[in-house]
């Protein structure tokens, strides 16, 4: 016949609250000690507590009776007071899962005050995890700006992978053997193969083309574009690599395609589109679009990229004629200045930086003086130029004569310029798409055998990824 449970008495504020004394030692490292130290009180039964709070204790014995606790913002530091003096670490780590935007600030906050540190740096994950939407509140606001930054830093502590999105037809290289193509793959370098992230676009993405598209604090925007059915849209995506999924954010105020999303410190810029000349800035802490001041007049073909904090625009066509002007905005004074002048007309490449130098990809390069035209020259080559912000300096750099400078994607990732281009000398009409690193150090190409499957509408930017995707 087993022995009737002890109950123990704990007394506090002239209230007393009887709990299982196993349970005590079970769920509290406090008791644990307190019954094995062979002290007088350990052959009590009773024990009388103070300096708690009364719904602090209210909520940890509710917790050592049925292994269940209300977690609400209201007695949150009630809650972690008491546990962590009656040392239930149970409860600190159910906790761990327990973490909202909503109360994640005020639960580091409460952890550095009770040396909860596997809680802290939960919340310092948990803030980085979603750090767009935690700009937005006040209460990340006020925390110091050392520790912003740390919280915005830890979103890059992933590995830098190559990712293509895009309408891949099929399946490609390393792929499962499942029938449905893949929108959103990655590149593993070690293995030079593609293989599928754990997830696809929204469905409301497949097959909208000429839309703008930047990666800001580890996010990837895709904004903007049209349908081939319908109109241009104004609807705004996000990709958080850190999750894994697809958010909405507030749309563009105008609907525009064929357009530049840049970022710029720390906000996206929507440039120009189709005849629009408008300019929109999106701040995440405020999620949302506001009107800036407009290209000096619309441009159709251009090109655009961020250098050392400003935006250049360079080439294309305006209504009446070329555009050889290279075009500066300044986001501090919201102006649009003419920098410099081209000795060449450019038009659809892709614009790149690196620290006061601008590579411009692909497109189109054409001389404007007659006698510097090279005889039997081709438009369509992969060319890359270089455009020195400081001095002004143009250069020519190596061309890749094989493969098509239009309808390619590069991004910067490592010490090149990633590309997918297709190739143009197969004797064929089907098209060949190319897997290319233009190393911007020493002048050189490199051509990768695998390439995922062909495709339409294709992006390849540089995310940093989690271990666990």
């Amino acid at each position: 016949m087993s022995s009737p449970e002890q109950i123990i008495a704990i007394i506090m504020d002239d209230k007393t609250y009887n709990v299982s004394k196993t349970k005590l030692i079970e769920k509290s490292d406090y008791f644990r000690a307190l019954y094995s130290s062979g002290m007088r009180e350990s052959g009590e039964d009773s024990v009388e507590l103070q300096g708690l709070s009364v719904p602090g204790l209210e909520l940890v014995l509710e917790f050592i009776n049925t292994s269940k606790v209300k977690v609400v913002n209201e007695t949150l530091e009630d809650l972690i007071e008491t546990a962590s003096f009656l040392q239930v670490s149970s409860i600190l780590k159910l906790l761990l899962s327990e973490i909202r935007q909503d109360n994640c600030v005020e639960l580091y906050n409460l952890s550095e005050v009770y040396g909860t540190y596997d809680l802290r740096n939960a919340c310092l994950k948990y803030m980085s995890w979603y750090y767009h939407p935690m700009l937005r509140r006040p209460e990340f606001k006020d925390l110091p700006t050392p520790l912003r930054d740390q919280v915005k830093e830890m979103r890059m502590k992933g590995t830098a992978t190559l990712v293509a999105i895009g309408d891949f037809i099929g399946t490609c290289m390393a792929m499962t053997d499942q029938d449905e193509p893949w929108s959103m793959l990655r590149y593993g370098e070690v293995e030079q193969r593609w293989k599928p992230l754990s997830n696809n676009l929204p469905h409301d993405m497949v097959n909208v083309r000429g839309y703008g598209s930047a990666v800001l604090d580890n996010y990837l925007f895709i904004v903007g574009g049209y349908r081939v059915t319908s109109q241009e849209i104004s609807a705004a995506h996000c990709y958080n690599p850190c999750r894994n999924e697809w958010t909405h954010v507030t749309p563009l105020n105008q609907k525009r395609s064929n357009f530049k999303l840049l970022s710029v410190r720390g906000k996206l810029y929507a440039v120009g589109g189709q005849c629009l000349g408008t300019v929109e800035c999106y701040s995440p802490d405020q999620d949302w679009w506001t009107c800036v001041s407009s290209l000096p007049e619309p441009l159709a073909e251009f090109s655009a990229c961020e250098c050392q904090g400003m935006i250049y625009v360079m080439g294309g066509y305006t209504a009446r004629d070329r555009n050889t002007s290279v075009l500066r905005y300044c986001p501090t004074s919201d102006t649009w200045s003419v920098m410099d002048t081209c000795s060449v007309h450019v038009r659809k490449q892709q614009m790149l930086s690196v620290e006061d130098t601008i590579y411009l990809v692909g497109g189109y390069t054409h001389e404007l003086e007659t006698w510097r035209r090279r005889p039997n020259q081709t438009e369509d080559v992969l060319t890359v130029q270089s455009y020195n912000v400081t001095t002004g300096e143009w250069l020519q750099l190596k061309e890749n004569t094989s493969k098509s400078g239009l309808n390619l994607t590069c991004t910067l990732h490592n010490d090149g310029i990633y590309i997918m281009s297709r190739d143009v000398s197969l004797p064929t009409s089907l098209e060949h798409r190319v897997f290319l690193k233009y190393n911007v150090f020493s002048d050189a190409w490199e051509a990768f055998r695998r390439f995922p499957a062909l495709g339409q509408n294709m992006l390849i930017c540089s995310l940093y990824l989690p271990s666990v995707l």
